[in-house]
């Protein structure tokens, strides 16, 4: 099968400062403000580039004026890794939104699975600042932890995509159960281990069969019968 090509969502523009800028910030809109900024950080440099007096200075405010929005810097790394995560839900749903639909149920489930998994690798490579915020923070309490994936935005789409496969009887409803977490980690560390790992020096041909490869033994492994114990 071949890899399906889409278009990232567009990145955040900048922040500029305008009189008209300024005078809305009066009215509540410091703390967007401030998160658009230092998302641009983000984008740049990923976590590690999210600073608070560093996105006040960028902003065009005081510190002390930042400070009455986010109370740390960790504060502020949470605002911009909710829009990571938003940035990276948009690329998985602008993914599924190109191509035309097959006639054939299955073949159609398939062909969305498919395209979903290469828009996540897709969004890494082309946003890799971005990816990383969007995974960079995890809560230090996991007593709620299945609650919090499961309200993930991308953990969502992803498992619409699954129970589409389930509808169209190429996943057993019996196998269902953690589907998520065994696709989610297999798309997930192929894109760290292009981004950050020994795959990091791939060309881009080679890029592109990796992906489609993984694809299809995500794609194998799920639909095919369950082993006899």
């Amino acid at each position: 099968m071949n890899v399906v090509n889409f278009q990232v969502m567009p990145h955040y523009g900048p922040v500029t400062q305008t009189r008209a800028g300024r005078a809305a910030y009066h009215h509540g809109d410091l703390a967007n403000a401030l998160a658009d900024t230092a998302t641009d950080m983000a984008r740049g440099g990923g976590p590690g580039a999210v600073v608070l007096r560093e996105a006040a200075r960028r902003t065009g405010v005081s510190a002390a004026a930042a400070y009455r929005h986010f109370a740390d810097h960790g504060d502020l790394l949470h605002a911009v890794k909710m829009r990571a995560l938003a940035a990276l839900t948009a690329a998985m749903q602008a993914g599924l939104e190109t191509g035309e639909a097959l006639p054939d149920p299955a073949d159609e489930a398939v062909r969305r699975f498919r395209i979903l998994g290469t828009a996540y690798v897709r969004f890494a490579l082309a946003d890799p600042g971005l990816f990383r915020t969007a995974f960079c923070r995890p809560d230090s309490d996991i007593s709620d932890a299945p609650a919090r994936i499961a309200s993930s935005r991308p953990y969502q789409v992803l498992a619409g995509v699954l129970d589409d496969l389930v509808d169209c009887g190429l996943l057993a409803p019996d196998r269902r159960p953690l589907a998520e977490i065994a696709t989610w980690s297999a798309v997930h560390g192929l894109s760290a281990l292009l981004l950050d790992g020994p795959l990091a020096t791939l060309t881009e041909p080679e890029r592109t069969r990796s992906i489609s490869r993984t694809m299809d033994v995500i794609i194998d492994g799920i639909t095919a019968p369950a082993r006899l114990s």
